[in-house]
């Protein structure tokens, strides 16, 4: 689930570039409570929930093909203790550490690059509703021999661990059976997306089923840059980048958006495979330099293009970022309220930075008996927040948020 407390913070790194094109037709719906509706509670917040999407229609259903690096550089150290020991894995080698041996690429096998996808992608699961969103995974890599030339120049670099389902049970222990094979090979983009592409498409050979109503996306992740299907896999080739481009092409005119993930210190120089990947399918690109706070990241993902939902209170000028936005553009979040009629905004900043709010009225009251679901539920928010705070980094939220902040003193200002 996406919680929407993302203010800037020093570190780490995290940037997303948005792929240029027309300017979103922000849409916000209300759907609890209705307008003019009694709500009752023992604190003074008010519970609002609805959905926001980025081009003006209705919160859709998505369709999501969740793309994994598997190469063998995925061993490498993610710089986060993917697995909760205590001890954050390096590489020796680099760190000058003696006593291992020279083949050691990784102090901690559990803190790997490999190992952090699939932490995101549990993740990921978490926040996800199945009735609206389905879910497949797919992985890519590509054999080589000793040389580093393809083993066989007919062989599958692809492989479709789990087809779109709405059972996140089977997408799990897809994720554990990755675990189990380990990381190994060479890199082939092409192979992942174009497999992606057919399964999102229903095209022969895929083994999901299309689902028309639904939006199509890729998220696509790597620590890398493609080495095949080109020549040797210990290089990159210009017909490896072409190739992976053109699978981007495939996918743009199948109305398939990618979201590419570039995880390693070469993040920031935006590789130019990753970046045109995005670019050309009108997707996102969103280099992440520290590649263990991918599972952060990923589980602050948003297939409906919207960014932020800040909800404000324009009877008492209070203002709320209390608030959890999943992918799909539905939110849930609390706002501060008085007694009486109340006349509530909410705003939702989309990606490429319009706007969209509706307002409504509420009248509130103060209840005797004991709401813990609420309580708790505000509690998980805040408590998210922090959590998310310590691996955002959006100028632009905080921009969006203090001139929404602005607007709401100066309305208040107004008043008689």
């Amino acid at each position: 689930m996406r919680d929407c407390l993302l203010l800037r913070f020093a570190l780490p790194l995290l940037l997303t570039v948005t792929a240029v094109g027309a300017r979103a037709d922000v849409r916000v719906t209300i759907e609890s409570p209705s307008n003019g509706q009694k709500v009752e509670n023992r604190v003074d917040q008010a519970p609002i929930r609805g959905a926001a999407s980025a081009d003006g229609k209705r919160a859709a259903d998505f369709d999501v093909m969740l793309v994994l690096d598997v190469s063998g550089s995925t061993r490498n150290p993610s710089g986060v203790d993917v697995d909760g020991d205590g001890e954050v894995g390096v590489d020796p080698r680099r760190e000058l550490i003696p006593g291992f041996p020279g083949d050691i690429e990784n102090t901690d096998p559990g803190d790997s690059v490999f190992e952090a996808q699939a932490a995101a992608a549990r993740a990921l699961l978490r926040g996800l509703d199945p009735s609206r969103v389905r879910v497949g995974l797919a992985t890519f890599a590509g054999e080589v021999d000793a040389s580093g030339e393809r083993r066989n120049p007919n062989q599958h670099d692809a492989w479709l661990e789990v087809p779109l389902t709405n059972d996140y049970a089977a997408v799990l222990r897809g994720i554990e059976a990755i675990l189990a094979r380990g990381p190994s090979g060479a890199t082939n983009f092409a192979a992942g997306l174009r497999l992606a592409v057919t399964e999102l498409s229903g095209l022969p050979g895929a083994r999901s089923v299309r689902r028309r109503d639904a939006q199509p996306v890729i998220l696509f992740l790597t620590d890398g840059v493609p080495s095949l299907p080109i020549g040797s896999g210990g290089v990159t080739d210009p017909g490896d980048i072409e190739a992976a481009i053109s699978a981007a092409k495939l996918a743009q005119i199948a109305g398939i958006r990618i979201n590419t993930y570039a995880m390693g210190e070469n993040a920031l120089t935006f590789p130019q495979a990753v970046t045109e990947i995005a670019r050309v399918s009108l997707g996102t690109y969103t280099p992440v330099q520290n590649p263990g706070d991918i599972v952060a990241l990923l589980q602050g993902v948003s297939f409906a293009n919207v960014e932020d939902i800040v909800i404000a209170n324009l009877t008492t000028g209070d203002f709320s970022t209390d608030v959890s936005l999943k992918p799909d553009g539905s939110f849930s979040g609390f706002v501060p309220v008085r007694q009486g009629r109340n006349q509530v905004r909410v705003t939702a900043l989309a990606s490429d930075g319009t706007r969209g709010s509706v307002t409504l009225d509420l009248d509130f009251g103060r209840t005797q008996l004991t709401d813990l679901e609420l309580s708790r539920e505000l509690e998980r928010i805040r408590r998210m927040n922090k959590e998310l705070l310590v691996v955002k980094e959006r100028q632009k939220i905080e921009d969006f948020r203090k001139r929404e902040k602005k607007d709401l003193e100066l309305e208040v200002e107004r008043k008689p």
